[in-house]
């Protein structure tokens, strides 16, 4: 349940899930090699959410293993960098909930969002399931200016749950 006066997903986290931005997924391999993947992500309050398919690597990954940890990455705009000089990112180690998304509609909602809406391809036999990140530690950059944190963009902010 989120608190919403200790919230894990803070300002900073929310700023640069609100603009631009690249995020990439990591999950452990059975041999405990890392496995990353580019994804599209939805906040839904504390949680992050992403569609993907059941065979996948990265879903077989984390049914077998729930720990995930995700990247996201401001891209540049015209919005100010959060950081001041510093990088513009936040990571989100946290563990995962999967439901299957027979009908596809989450997905559906995902193009919505960054396809402007388009039709997801025809995906014949394919099971949608639908990933809820729970985060239980986020690492960002101090965001001194905007956000009253004090000290400077070489500092770090980390949270837990």
């Amino acid at each position: 349940m989120t608190d919403l006066n200790h919230p894990i997903l803070n300002d900073a986290v929310r700023y640069i899930l609100g603009g631009p931005h690249l995020k990439v997924l990591a999950t452990t391999d059975p041999d405990g090699k890392p496995q990353t993947s580019v994804i599209f992500v939805k906040q839904d309050g504390d949680s992050i959410l992403f569609s993907t398919i059941k065979g996948r690597r990265k879903t077989i990954n984390m049914s077998r293993d729930p720990r995930v940890n995700l990247l996201i990455h401001g891209l540049p705009t015209d919005r100010p960098n959060q950081a001041g000089d510093g990088p513009n990112y936040a990571a989100i180690s946290g563990t995962v909930q999967l439901t299957d998304d027979p009908e596809g509609a989450f997905h559906q909602e995902m193009y919505d969002l960054y396809m402007g809406g388009a039709t997801p391809p025809p995906e014949p036999g394919a099971q949608r399931v639908t990933v809820r990140i729970v985060p239980q530690h986020v690492y960002v950059p101090t965001f001194a200016a905007i956000f009253g944190v004090a000290g400077g963009a070489d500092e770090q902010q980390s949270q837990e749950r």
